[in-house]
């Protein structure tokens, strides 16, 4: 079976979908630090990245021809250190990098190098925490070895067929797996894999392993390995966990550290903004519409606050989506393909459902709120500023996150630089600069535009240069002009005669009609209006909250009724039994159809072009009204039912009861009297 064939046959992204972890520019600035562990490891000198090649390390040349197309010039920090050790030295390696550093390539070129390739039978063993890492290294390793036909690679992972995998191990000639704990334990117990033959075990990313509990299934698994194999431990932070798998498991280790110990990725920006805590949600959205052409992650502590905020993205317009544990392995493999490709450029998510998510050009990373444990902030930060690139890692914080923030300093070794959340004119000015921007980039295809020129000339011929200017600005960010109109202002100071001085500046201007001052609409006023922006359409569908309607299940059932079509969602208003939102003009009667007669949980919905004249509050009061009148009737008429049933036995029961009792208690009093002159007979009889 050729090497392609084995991996693209289980992985659902198509060859096209593999992201190259290095690029030409490598960053070589990386300084090497070697030191003492607490798991007794032997270090190597302290050296700075010298400007050799592949070939000087022993690669060999079917390897290089592989990685030069790939665009690999020189070895980065990580890979310096760790080739030479595989290939020449028996001594087991721990890893100390970030994410983005270069471990991959520095296992995988010496692993794929040191494989057998006359033997049929697994040689070499890489784990991976996810099904989504353990794929990214099966491509990078089938990359790096094109050049090699004999060599075959497997990944196994969950949450895909397992009939498929053991197909493929019991057709054999699989030389290195790529596995996830738990998968590749099935298949050992179902006899199906050997792990007799494994020179060589990889622990990838071992300190999320042991965060996600796999730490009994990597014992288990080292069980089926022969004691002499070599072995690699590669991850971001050293814990306690991770010293004693090294300990136990490891010879004679040398530790080769890129940095320092639990140290940041050193191409990442730490910024942070306070804000209190209700209006967190309007900074995320101040930093996304201050930076256009943003790429990000979002992370959220709970699958709800996840899920919550990505539906507030959805409805106010952004390209955004969420992934977290809820949703089916399937839907995840959507979104993921969505956002690498670049379809979604905030995606939402729990740190669980991120791991192994493996993306080149994040410009940010946003914590929505920080994480308990510092070692999770250092895997967040290390998705961005990869491959020699930069990033930005922000911290969104209120008042009593300010002492999470500075143990988060002390121990990735950096201090966070204080933002003020940026200000609506500032916002205004970039989004008008990468319009501008934009503008100037656009290609023109004069050939084919050129014979439309004369009528849209002498149609526009009244307008002047700079009128015609602001009238294409103005109708791509009217809307924007409008939203951050008298917007407020969301800081909060960092210090507490700062917030002591701005809470004194402010006073009420006036009765607000918004919880947010016009950032965020709540009252059912505002949200019932019927008129929509310039080419857009106001549609009414008659399920809101209390149905349980939201705006990831709007997004869902036009999706699901409009098939492949794209369609431009705007604004979406929730209200209590009813949403109005609006959708483009274009878009209008086909998400009417979309929606009208569609089931939503049994209940049939109804949708329209919303009516200026409809008082549609009123008619869902109504609605509700009839429904419990209904109700009320329903119970009434089984009471009168129950009470006439009842009255025809009422009198005789009552009697019967009554009775009952009588007899009941004189037997009662007989017996008591007839024991207590049983009592006095026998005592005189003693007497």
């Amino acid at each position: 079976m050729p090497l392609q064939r084995t991996i693209s046959s289980l992985s659902p992204y198509a060859p096209s979908h593999i992201h190259k972890r290095m690029t030409a520019q490598q960053n070589t600035d990386d300084i090497i630090e070697k030191t003492a562990t607490d798991h007794e490891a032997s270090t190597v000198p302290e050296t700075v990245a010298s400007t050799k090649t592949f070939a000087d390390l022993g690669i060999r040349a079917d390897l290089l021809q592989g990685i030069s197309e790939l665009g690999f010039e020189r070895p980065m920090p990580i890979q310096e250190q760790v080739i030479p050790y595989l290939l020449d030295s028996d001594r087991d390696v721990v890893g100390l990098a970030q994410t983005g550093t270069g471990k991959t390539a520095a296992f995988g070129l010496p692993l794929i190098q040191r494989v057998d390739t006359t033997k049929r039978r697994p040689q070499a063993l890489i784990l991976a925490p996810t099904r989504e890492l353990c794929l990214q290294i099966a491509s990078d390793l089938a990359d790096y070895a094109k050049y090699i036909p004999s060599i075959e690679i497997l990944p196994v992972y969950g949450g895909s067929s397992i009939q498929s995998q053991i197909k493929a191990l019991r057709a054999g000639g699989i030389q290195i797996i790529v596995a996830t704990p738990g998968r590749l334990l099935d298949l050992i117990d179902r006899g199906v894999v050997y792990l007799d033959n494994v020179h060589t075990v990889v622990l990838d990313e071992a300190d999320e392993m042991l965060n996600m509990g796999f730490i009994d299934s990597i014992n288990d698994i080292l069980d089926h390995v022969p004691d002499n194999r070599k072995m690699l431990l590669f991850s971001a932070t050293m814990p306690n966990e991770v010293a004693k798998i090294a300990r136990r498991f490891m010879h004679d280790p040398v530790e080769i550290v890129v940095g320092h110990r639990n140290q940041g990725a050193e191409n990442v920006r730490h910024v942070y903004y306070m804000v209190a805590a209700k209006d967190k949600y309007l900074a995320l959205k101040r930093i996304a519409d201050d930076c256009p052409n943003i790429y990000a992650i979002v992370f959220c502590r709970t699958r709800s606050e996840t899920q919550e905020i990505a539906d507030h993205l959805i409805s106010d317009g952004y390209n955004a989506d969420s992934l977290h544990g809820d949703l089916s392995q399937q839907q995840r493999d959507i979104v993921m393909k969505k956002f690498r490709e670049g379809h979604i450029s905030i995606l939402v998510a729990t740190d669980v459902a991120a791991r192994g998510l493996d993306v080149d050009d994040l410009t940010h990373v946003i914590n929505f709120g920080l994480p308990d444990d510092t070692a999770v902030y250092t895997h967040r930060s290390g998705r961005t500023g990869r491959a020699g690139k930069t990033g930005i890692s922000v911290a969104i914080i209120h008042t009593r996150e300010q002492g999470r923030l500075r143990q988060i300093e002390r121990s990735i070794g950096k201090k966070f630089e204080h933002c003020n959340v940026p200000s609506p004119q500032h916002i205004i000015e970039k989004q008008l600069y990468n319009l501008a921007d934009r503008l100037e980039k656009v290609k023109v295809d004069d050939s084919e535009i050129e014979k439309y020129l004369p009528g849209i000339s002498k149609k526009l011929s009244w307008l002047s240069g700079e009128d015609l200017l602001k009238r294409v600005l103005s109708l791509e960010f009217n809307r924007l002009l409008d939203y951050y109109k008298d917007a407020r202002d969301i800081d909060v100071p960092d210090t507490k005669e700062g917030r002591r001085a701005k809470k004194d500046n402010e006073r009420p201007r006036r009765e607000r009609a918004f919880a947010d001052n016009g950032e965020r609409p709540v009252s059912d006023a505002d949200k019932d209006r019927r008129t929509a922006d310039a080419g857009m359409a106001r549609i009414y569908v008659n399920a809101g909250k209390a149905q349980g309607f939201y705006a990831g299940n709007l997004i869902t059932m036009i999706n699901r009724g409009t098939r492949d079509q794209r369609v431009d969602v705007g604004r979406i208003d929730l209200l209590t039994d009813y949403t109005l939102f609006d959708v483009a003009d274009k878009d209008a009667a086909t998400v009417v159809k979309a929606l009208r007669g569609a089931d939503f949980f049994g209940q049939v919905l109804y949708s329209e072009v919303a009516e200026a004249d409809k008082d549609y509050a009123d008619a869902s009061r109504r609605k509700t009204a009839r429904k419990k009148r209904d109700s009320r009737d329903d119970r009434a008429k089984r009471d009168r039912e129950f009470n006439s049933k009842g009255r025809e036995f009422r009198s005789k029961d009552k009697y019967a009861k009554d009775n009952d009792l009588k007899a009941k208690g004189r037997k009662d009093k007989k017996d008591r009297e007839g024991s207590y002159e049983g009592g006095l007979k026998k005592k005189h009889k003693r007497k």
